[in-house]
């Protein structure tokens, strides 16, 4: 079984433009994931993007880069597109190209259940929520589980319901997704369901249309860069930990 993973990478970003390029301690926050993610146990990596500028730049740190339509309405269609391209790789991994400090063990933690179960189409992860804030906020997206680790639903608002609150219940889901090569590009192709659109969470679409998302639990939370706020904190955190490429 073969492993892609796929960095998708836009330039415009309504809080951030540019920020695949954006500077941290002398190189570019693509050249991070994509470094980054190769530390992992995937086959190959590849950053797709829309962007001359961004795809000179992976190329200028020998990364492999694909120019993808600049029509596509979500992550998951820009996904398809180089799982079209990249037909001899049997599972997808998404990674997202905002998040700098992505740890291996989180990348190689959605590879593993591929492995174990030939049936599985879909995989994410989940952290426990430690801050009654975080559970309020609904920037951070919360998931219920079945029993065996089976999505329920994604939500922005608190769930379960804090009538008795208890902080141990809730989840946050970590946006990197594993599926399968077949089935990314028919998920592509589904629909937007009324749930989906509602939460403005796509992968509703998956649970709407009857699939199963199996979510694992990682001990890593990474901070996401989305402003100016977030990447002078990763910024501080390369620093004073004395991270490097």
């Amino acid at each position: 079984m073969k492993f892609l993973g796929v960095i998708p990478a836009r330039y415009a970003s309504t809080r951030l433009e540019g920020k695949p390029l954006s500077d941290i301690s002398g190189h570019s926050m693509i050249e991070w994931v994509y470094k980054r993610a190769l530390l992992s146990n995937l086959d190959l990596v590849v950053v797709a993007t829309d962007n001359q500028l961004i795809y000179d730049k992976v190329k200028s740190f020998g990364g492999e880069v694909v120019m993808t339509s600049k029509d596509h309405p979500n992550g998951t269609s820009r996904i398809a597109e180089v799982a079209k391209i990249y037909d001899d790789f049997d599972v997808i991994i998404n990674i997202q190209g905002d998040e700098p400090l992505i740890e291996k063990d989180m990348i190689n933690s959605l590879i593993t259940p591929f492995l174990n179960d030939l049936d599985l189409k879909m995989a994410t992860l989940k952290h426990k929520i430690d801050e009654i804030e975080e559970v309020e906020n609904p920037n951070n997206v919360k998931v219920i589980t079945t029993k065996d680790d089976y999505a329920i639903y994604f939500s922005r608002s608190p769930i379960p319901y804090p009538r008795e609150l208890n902080i141990n219940n809730y989840f946050k889901h970590v946006g990197i997704y594993g599926y399968t090569r077949s089935f990314v590009i028919k998920y592509s192709q589904m629909a937007p369901t009324t749930l989906e659109l509602s939460e403005s969470l796509e992968q509703l679409r998956v649970l709407e249309n009857g699939y199963r998302i199996k979510v694992l639990e990682t001990p890593y939370k990474i901070v996401g860069v989305d402003t100016k706020e977030d990447l002078k904190k990763v910024r501080e955190i390369v620093k004073t930990n004395n991270i490097s490429l």
